[in-house]
């Protein structure tokens, strides 16, 4: 009798339930890779030849799987990748670490390349044999065309407000040091970006600002509230003063982190100056018709009756005394008649000043001089402090005495009998600070914003006697303000006196040149200087350089191409030659190799300029002949070793040789 098959037993029936569901799993995962379209997902063995193929593999590079499959994946790549050996590269990185990330061109089957992001992926057996490699690539050709738009905007973006000139715009870290400048800042201000990069913004406040903590505070309310706008005085880098809008708004990331501050600064020196104008224009119109009457007329009457009197020869000591009153208060009526002309040339523009180096020391002596009878006549004593070193300005020497004798009048008048008025000045690192203080009258804590505003007078009827037409302020403060500085006035109140403060930017000191025929300064150079010829195809750094080594004492010519450089050496033999190595027709290897060939410049010292400072660069220079390489922009250590070196060799050398 046959036995019935025997049933599976419980020990074998679980066994093959898990492969049948791993060979579903695997039928089901393989299909839904193959499906996947949006990223190409593909098998490469060990030697990086195609396995697999996907429908997104197809997509993306155009070859159906009968026509790539057996074949390497290095076609997938431009010839500059293959000149490399970029594929077997990313294949010994991946069996390195398990893994290897990368973005490039990629390409496609008809020759067209796409923006890829490439993951390959290390397979191996359960032993961890290596057996290929898994790829995945990723089209983000249109994300990279989006951020080549991106950022050939910002650069535009970048080109624009760095050409702008009206405005200063430029960047703060959050600390407030400049990290950029554009060419309406170099404008406004007057900083080269090497100056002032790095620097903190405060050097652009007055040293009143700085001390009340106002650059700090600006940037508080910019990062509290986004943006801060404020008006007032800013200093340029020659110590002059104007009028500025500032915009200050905080910059943030992503994350909310401050990143620095945006500085956008508008020069509105002339607005205010309008505005100031248009303010006092309904003033003028009102005055005029005072000036009719209370001066034009009288004035005439006046000057005729001295006229006759001093046409008279018997005058009793009275009545020439009278007439000599009569002529002191008709001087004093014309001065008032100047003064309004004045003012009303400088509202007009068509007052000029002769500017020149003026010496402060004369300024305080001819202001003193013109008001010794004005205050003898009170008995006032005027005390009168100037440092001992020279205080120097450039401006007009005529206008200076005015707006200081003013100032005297001014305080002569509202001091009292036996007064004493100061005169003191003070030099600071760009400006000279004059201050003119009395112990009179004072002002109002009211009056000090309007006392320099045109015929403004503070009290105008509480001592008829000290009236004047409130012109003396307003003249004196815009004569200063074309000078490229300021005037203000301080006071505790009535009965305190007063104090009047004017800055002033110190003359800058500039080397006296002609312009004769060969361009060559004509004013004496000290025995041991040096002839120092610079040649650079950029007209402002030659010149800028040049300038800088005549100021360091020395004889120095500017050229601005290798030819004209040799033909300028030829005539001026110099002791140091600093050529610039990217030069257009001729570089600067040429001009030396054109030197060391004429006897004539045997022992000249040349120096090599370049922005290319690696020791290869350094190098090529020595090797080529330069006595020194010199990165631009050059720094001022180095070049004063230059020319110290230079010297040296000049000296030792002994030539005897009178500079021209």
């Amino acid at each position: 009798m046959t036995q019935p098959a025997s049933s599976p037993s419980p020990e074998d029936t679980p066994a093959l339930e898990p492969r049948e569901d791993a060979d579903v799993r695997d039928s089901l995962y393989r299909t839904l890779v193959q499906e996947i379209e949006d990223y190409a997902i593909f098998m490469l063995d060990l030697d990086g030849r195609v396995r697999t193929w996907n429908a997104g593999a197809q997509k993306i590079k155009g070859y159906a799987a009968r026509e790539i499959i057996g074949q390497h994946f290095s076609r997938f790549y431009p010839a500059e990748a293959l000149a490399r050996d970029w594929p077997a590269y990313e294949l010994r990185e991946a069996l390195a670490v398990g893994r290897f990330e990368d973005e490039g061109w990629r390409v496609r089957k008809d020759g067209s390349l796409f923006w890829a992001n490439v993951v390959i992926t290390t397979m191996r057996d359960p032993d961890g044999t290596p057996i290929g490699f898994a790829k995945l690539t990723r089209d983000l050709t249109l994300r990279r065309q989006e951020e080549e738009r991106l950022r050939q905007s910002e650069e535009r973006f970048r080109l624009l407000v760095e050409s702008v000139e009206d405005y200063a715009i430029f960047m703060l870290d959050p600390d407030g040091r400049v990290a950029s400048w554009n060419a309406g800042a170099i404008e406004i201000k007057g900083y080269r970006p090497e100056e002032i990069i790095g620097q903190h913004f405060s050097v652009f406040y007055r040293p009143e600002d700085n001390a009340a903590g106002k650059p700090a505070g600006e940037l508080a309310r910019a990062s509290r509230f986004g943006r801060v706008e404020d008006e007032g005085w800013r200093v340029r880098k020659d110590g002059s003063l104007f009028w500025a809008n500032v915009i200050i708004t905080a910059v943030y990331d992503s994350s909310g982190t401050l990143r620095g501050f945006a500085k956008v600064t508008r020069d509105l020196s002339e607005r205010k100056r309008l505005e100031e104008l248009e303010r006092s224009s309904q003033h003028v119109s009102e005055f005029l018709a005072t000036l009719a009457h209370e001066l034009r007329n009288p004035l005439a009457p006046l000057r005729n009756a001295v006229g006759v009197m001093q046409l008279e020869p018997q005058l009793s000591p009275t009545i020439a005394s009278c007439r000599d009153m009569i002529d002191r208060q008709t001087i004093q009526l014309s001065r008032l008649v100047d003064d309004l002309l004045d003012m009303g040339r400088i509202t007009t523009g068509k007052i000029d000043l002769r500017m020149a180096s003026v010496d402060m020391a004369e300024v305080v002596a001819h202001s003193v001089e013109a008001v010794r009878p004005l205050a003898d006549q009170r008995q006032q004593v005027i005390d009168v402090r100037l440092p001992a070193e020279g205080v120097v300005v450039e401006g007009d020497f005529v206008r200076l005495v005015q707006v200081l004798q003013n100032l005297l009048n001014n305080a002569s008048k509202f001091s009292p009998t036996g007064g004493r008025i100061a005169i003191e000045i003070v030099n600071e690192a760009r400006n000279i600070v004059l201050t003119v203080s009395d112990q009179g009258r004072g002002i109002s804590p009211g009056s000090l914003d309007t006392i320099f505003t045109l015929f403004a007078q503070e009290d105008r009827l509480l001592d008829p006697t000290h009236n004047g037409l409130g012109i003396g302020l307003t003249l004196s403060r815009s004569l200063v303000e074309l000078h490229g500085g300021m005037i203000s006035a301080q006071s505790e109140g009535r009965g305190m006196g007063s104090v009047f403060t004017v800055r002033l930017p110190r003359a800058r000191r500039r080397a006296v040149r002609s312009t004769n025929a060969a361009g060559r300064p004509t004013a004496a150079m000290p025995a041991n200087a040096m002839r120092v010829l610079v040649i650079d195809d950029n007209r402002d750094s030659a010149d800028s350089l040049a300038m800088l080594i005549g100021m360091k004492g020395h004889e120095s010519r500017a050229a601005y191409d290798g030819a004209s450089g040799l033909t300028v050496a030829r005539e001026f033999l110099p002791d140091l030659v600093l050529v610039d190595l990217a030069m257009p027709d001729m570089d600067g290897f040429t001009v030396l190799r054109a030197l060391r060939a004429n006897a004539a410049f045997a022992r000249t010292v040349t120096a090599a300029m370049t922005g290319f400072g690696q020791n290869q660069d350094r190098e090529r220079s020595i090797g080529e002949g330069f006595d020194a390489h010199l990165v631009k922009p050059v720094e001022m250590v180095l070049l004063d070793a230059l020319l110290a070196d230079a010297k040296r060799r000049f000296l030792a050398a002994g030539t005897g040789r009178p500079l021209a």
